[in-house]
């Protein structure tokens, strides 16, 4: 075992998933060439006696013929010698080829550890290891993008280059330590005091850039959201093109959340249909209401999706619940549903206008007390739009509930569909572009930015009262040693291993 504490031996493992035609098994380390030769007979020479960046042919006995991809210490994925065989992918096959190798010396890798060795090796620092499990994982574009080009080393020059700005700071005060008995300052505070607010804003944008890091990586996260029977079952199933939730006419059907995921434009959204908001005395529909109001918080997009067949007086409340729990950059979409239902509208000026005396016309709209008309239609605040009921226009919900912009869809027709998808993905791909890749996608690394941007604080709190060079210098040597953590330039055991256990075996 060497001082990284990674074993010195001879690993091997299966490198491809299963179905396919050919299988690879990865297999690396000092000797590893020639253990090979121990398990392989190659057509021409020898696999310890090859360069590197040469594909060889060979043939293990009695099992298949394969071909044998050699990589040269330091130039291999690991920085050791390594070799990749390519063979047949019947499991039989890939199983055999593993059980002869280990039965020559080999051991079966761990989880991440072809990768860890390639951090230890110095052939990438530990925030591009942690992009190569993202990039495994990633199922979009926006995904792939994020970890591909955290691989390619940008999202560490930006730190890196944050942390040389820290201790470019940290230098001039320690070197006022040095001759703290001449009692010089070698450090500009004036400067020290931008530089040290220039660092801060930087951490501050890094870690606030989390939220949308994640949701790239991880799918942004949708809510819909609206009055119960207003459609969003309904439109869930249509966005998706398929149905996934469960549909009626009963108001309060959707008790708990309901969770899918559509790619727009190269972006994953993860669609998230609610409980109906409303009031009601039945337990388990108000902890599904309740629910709902929480992924409003959560959500990066809202679509608040309005019943045309309801009373405004009905709508209000569901406008109001949404505007208070929504956060400030959450984006709000209104969706006027039903639009299909508009062809036997009769008189729409007329929609949920109530009469002096609290009832509503004759035409079978509200009564005060829920009666019902003499044609026998029920009188409780929601027309029978399919019957040719008076519906709410979009003029009179946009100016009642003080909206700007109202989509009008139909899942019946497909009406709007498709403004509602643009509406939806709106600026993502081009957010992602302008980032350059270069956003917070993982939890570890933003906790490790705020840690930084605190020690900063402290730093120029102290600095504005005059604190001792030597105090000064500590917070910045907590702030370094916070940004060091991401990349690897300090690294406790025990993170490693964390990260490390979360990858695939083979990688």
């Amino acid at each position: 075992m060497n001082a990284a504490g990674i074993l010195d031996d001879i690993i091997c493992a299966p490198a491809s998933g299963s179905g396919g035609a050919i299988g690879i098994v990865r297999v690396s380390g000092n000797g590893c060439l020639q253990l090979i030769d121990t398990v392989i007979q190659f057509r021409n020479g020898n696999a310890a006696g090859s360069p590197g960046f040469r594909v060889k042919f060979g043939l293990i006995p009695e099992l298949d013929e394969v071909l044998v991809s050699i990589f040269r210490a330091p130039h291999s994925y690991t920085g050791e010698d390594m070799a990749e065989i390519n063979c047949h992918a019947s499991p039989y096959i890939i199983e055999e080829v593993i059980g002869r190798l280990c039965l020559a010396g080999c051991r079966i890798a761990g989880p991440g550890e072809f990768t860890r060795r390639a951090f230890t090796a110095g052939k990438m620092d530990l925030s591009q290891a942690e992009a190569v499990a993202d990039l495994i994982a990633a199922d979009s574009m926006a995904s792939h993008k994020l970890a591909f080009s955290q691989l390619r080393g940008a999202y560490s020059r930006k730190l890196r280059d944050l942390r040389e700005q820290m201790l470019e700071i940290a230098a001039l005060l320690e070197l006022e330590l040095d001759f703290s008995e001449e009692d010089v300052e070698f450090a500009d505070r004036r400067k020290l005091e931008t530089l040290a607010r220039e660092a801060l804003s930087e951490c501050e944008r890094l870690a606030d850039s989390f939220r949308l890091g994640n949701a790239f990586k991880k799918g942004i996260p949708v809510a819909i959201v609206g009055p119960a029977n207003s459609g969003k079952s309904s439109l869930l199933n249509a966005l998706l093109g398929e149905s996934r939730a469960l549909v009626s006419d009963i108001p309060g059907t959707t008790r708990d959340t309901v969770e899918e995921v559509l790619c727009l434009n190269g972006v994953n959204y993860r669609f998230i249909d609610t409980a109906g908001l409303r009031e009601t005395g039945e337990t388990v529909e108000r902890m599904g209401i309740e629910r709902a109001l929480e992924q409003l918080e959560k959500a990066s997009v809202v679509i608040v999706l309005l019943d045309c067949c309801a009373t405004l007086s009905e709508l209000e409340p569901v406008a109001a619940a949404v505007r208070a729990r929504v956060k400030e950059d959450t984006r709000v979409i209104w969706v006027r549903s039903k639009a299909d239902l508009d062809g036997g509208a009769a008189d729409l000026s007329d929609c949920g206008k109530e009469s002096a005396d609290g009832t509503e016309s004759a035409d079978g709209t509200e009564s005060a007390d829920g009666t019902e008309s003499a044609d026998g239609t029920e009188m409780a605040g929601r027309r029978d739009c399919s019957a040719g009921g008076v519906h709410c226009t979009p003029s009179e919900i946009k100016e009642r509930l003080k909206i700007q912009e109202l989509i009008e869809i139909s899942t019946i027709t497909g009406k709007g569909l498709d403004t509602l998808k643009a509406a939806i993905s709106e600026g993502d791909a081009q957010r992602l572009s302008t980032s350059g890749g270069i956003l917070v996608t993982n939890r570890r690394h933003q906790a490790a930015l705020l840690a930084a941007a605190e020690s900063l604080r402290t730093f120029l709190k102290g600095l504005s009262s005059s604190l001792p060079s030597e105090l000064l210098s500590e917070d910045l040597r907590a702030a370094t040693t916070s940004l060091g953590a991401i990349f690897g330039t300090i690294t406790h055991e025990d993170i490693s291993n964390l990260i490390f256990s979360r990858f695939c075996i083979g990688k």
